[in-house]
């Protein structure tokens, strides 16, 4: 076998070159397959990775070209599988990955809604909008930005120059008056 140089690795292969590679990544796979599973379950936490993982290698060895050409094939392999976990703890780094809450069925499945509860829901909210609509306008501005903004009460005062106490008594009436319209819960505990 011949060592590769940037020169030759750079140069277009030919068909039978190709068929050399797919022949050896086969043989490859075939060989070291078991050994990169037991490699990865090794230095992994979790075993849903492993087999993705494994493809990885594969795939970047199909993507390089003139893979015939590499003098110590079995040490370049494991060079890959060490480059995939790399990228791979990197990529977890960036993503905060261990901060995530793995998908279970049983505890973050959603409930199917029915149409007919959409339509409710829908119903319920133009309900909403109509009532809002009907609101004084700077009434209808202080509940929008407490309760849809979440601005706190003093912020709301600062923004519209009025008082903190100004603030309270429009989202009282807001409040009373929405609940009487569309029958919407009254103030949230915060």
């Amino acid at each position: 076998m011949k060592r590769i140089t940037a020169r030759s690795a750079a140069r277009p292969a030919d068909s039978s070159s190709d068929e050399q590679d797919r022949a050896l990544l086969a043989a490859l796979s075939q060989r070291f397959r078991g050994v990169l599973m037991r490699y990865f379950e090794r230095h992994l936490r979790e075993s849903a990775d492993v087999e993705d993982m494994v493809q990885e290698v594969f795939m970047r060895l199909l993507r390089r070209r003139d893979l015939v050409a590499i003098n110590r094939q079995e040490g370049y392999l494991f060079e890959t599988a060490a480059s995939v976990m790399r990228d791979r703890a990197r990529r977890r780094a960036v993503r905060h990955a261990q901060s995530h809450e793995r998908y279970e069925e049983s505890v973050h499945a959603v409930e199917d809604v029915s149409l007919e509860r959409v339509s409710m829901d829908t119903e319920a909210l133009q309900m909403l909008a109509r009532a809002l609509q009907e609101l004084p306008e700077r009434t209808r501005m202080v509940f929008v930005l407490h309760r849809m903004e979440e601005l706190r009460q003093s912020e709301i005062a600062r923004r519209l120059g009025i008082s903190v106490s100004a603030v309270e008594k429009h989202m009282i009436k807001a409040m009373a008056y929405l609940m009487d319209s569309v029958g919407i819960s009254g103030p949230r505990q915060s």
